[in-house]
């Protein structure tokens, strides 16, 4: 495990739970241009458009989204979307 996974993230669609574990950064699809979430990232709620969001470290993981949303606070990051 790196020292770095710092974040929790939890990406949910109205179906079910798609992940759930820690990792280094999130890269997300925002209405205003794809950014990344790292350890310590300002509390954010931000609408989400089509694209790509990837996970990235040890519990790597990749889904495409067709809309969504996330919320960032304290080091948890949660994702509501839906798959495209």
């Amino acid at each position: 495990m790196s020292q770095f996974e710092n974040l929790h993230v939890t990406i949910i669609s109205p179906e079910r739970t798609l992940f759930d574990a820690k990792v280094e950064a999130v890269f997300v699809p925002g209405e205003k241009g794809r950014f990344e979430i790292l350890k310590n990232h300002a509390p954010i709620l931000s609408s989400l458009e089509a694209g790509t969001i990837v996970c990235v470290g040890d519990n790597a993981f990749e889904i495409n989204i067709s809309a969504g949303f996330v919320e960032v606070k304290k080091n948890k990051v949660t994702l509501c979307v839906e798959t495209a």
